[in-house]
C-alpha cells in the first residue's frame, strides 16, 4: 500500500537552493523573509536561538536538527542578540563557508543550513499538511545528511542535481517522520500516527480513483461515521473529503503538467467519472481549467 508520507514529499519535488556552512561569535543576528522557501539547518557546535513568525523562539544546540517547511520570516541569532537595528557582519571566508559577528570574536557556534524549493504547483495545498516547525533533537542521521547535502551542494561532480534532489527527499522525509507523534500539530504526520487514521490516509493515497465517501472511509478506520469525521478533522485539520478532493487535485496537476495526459485521462485517474465533471471541479479548486493548465496558461 502506499506510503502518503514518501508520496506526499516525492509529489513536493525539493530542488536544491543554497547549503553553506556558518560560524559565528559574539553577539549577532540573521534575519531573512523567504516567501514560503523550505528552511533547515544542523548545529554541530554551540548554542543559537531561532525565531519563526507565528512560533514561540526556541535554543538550538549542538546535534539539533531544525526544518520550516515554509519559511516565510525567521531570524537566526546569538543567545544575547544584538540591537534591532545594530548590523552584523557577514563575510565568505572561503567557498560556502560564512562567518558572522564581530571580526574579532571568538566563534562559539558552528552549523550547517540551507535553503531548498518545491517545485510542486501543488507546494501551498501540500505544506499546508505539515508542522510549521519540525525541531528535532539527537538524531545523527539527520545531521550526516545535512552534511551530504552540503558536501554535494559544493561539488561538480557528474549527477550532481539527481544525487541533491534525493538526499533532499530523504532528509525531509527523515525529519518529518522524526516529528510524527500525538504531539505534532494538525496535519498528516498527527493523522499518520493514529493507526486508524492513517489506515484511511493509505487507501486515500493508494486508490484516489476510487468514489471514497465520508462511510466508506470510517469503514475502513474501523470506525462509526460520526467518530472518524471528528478524529479526523481534529488530527488532520481539514474534513475527510476536503483531503480526499485536495490530494485529487494535487495529482491532478502533477498529471497534466508533468505527464502531459490528456483531461479525460486525469478525470479518470482521479475519481471522476467524466472530463466535464472533473473540468468543474478542478476549475473551482485550482482557478483555472485543467485543458489551459495543461498548457501552462
Amino acid at each position: 500500500m502506499t506510503d502518503p508520507l514518501s508520496q506526499m514529499v516525492g509529489l513536493l519535488r525539493p530542488e536544491p537552493d543554497i547549503a553553506k556552512r556558518v560560524v559565528a561569535g559574539g553577539t549577532w543576528r540573521v534575519t531573512r523573509a523567504d516567501a514560503g522557501r523550505p528552511f533547515y539547518g544542523a548545529i554541530l557546535e554551540g548554542r543559537c536561538r531561532l525565531d519563526v513568525a507565528g512560533c514561540a523562539p526556541i535554543v538550538l544546540e549542538a546535534g539539533d536538527f531544525i526544518l520550516v517547511p515554509a519559511a516565510r520570516a525567521f531570524a537566526v541569532s546569538s543567545l544575547e542578540p544584538p540591537p534591532a537595528d545594530a548590523p552584523t557582519a557577514h563575510v565568505e571566508t572561503s567557498p560556502g563557508l560564512f562567518q558572522l559577528g564581530p571580526e574579532h570574536a571568538e566563534p562559539d557556534i558552528r552549523m550547517l543550513v540551507g535553503h531548498c524549493a518545491f517545485a510542486s504547483d501543488a507546494a501551498g495545498l501540500l505544506v499546508s499538511l505539515l508542522p510549521h516547525r519540525v525541531h528535532v533533537r539527537g538524531e545523527p542521521r539527520l545531521i550526516a545528511l545535512v552534511e551530504l547535502v552540503n558536501d554535494e551542494t559544493r561539488s561538480d561532480r557528474p549527477g550532481r542535481e539527481a544525487i541533491l534532489g534525493r538526499l533532499l527527499e530523504v532528509l525531509l522525509i527523515e525529519a518529518l517522520r522524526s516529528a510524527a507523534g500525538p504531539s505534532a500539530s494538525a496535519g498528516l504526520l498527527r493523522g499518520l500516527h493514529d493507526d486508524h487514521l492513517a489506515t484511511a490516509l493509505r487507501c486515500i493515497h493508494d486508490r484516489p480513483a476510487q468514489a471514497w465517501t465520508v462511510a466508506a472511509l470510517a469503514r475502513e478506520a474501523a470506525l462509526s461515521r460520526s467518530a472518524f469525521f471528528d478524529r479526523f478533522q481534529r488530527a488532520v485539520g481539514v474534513a475527510p473529503m476536503a483531503y480526499v478532493t485536495g490530494w485529487r487535485m494535487a495529482l491532478a496537476k502533477a498529471f497534466l503538467r508533468r505527464e502531459g495526459i490528456t483531461v479525460a485521462e486525469a478525470a479518470g485517474r482521479v475519481g471522476y467519472s467524466s472530463a466535464s465533471t472533473f473540468s468543474v471541479a478542478f476549475t473551482r479548486h485550482v482557478g483555472t481549467p485543467p485543458a489551459l493548465y495543461a498548457r501552462g496558461a
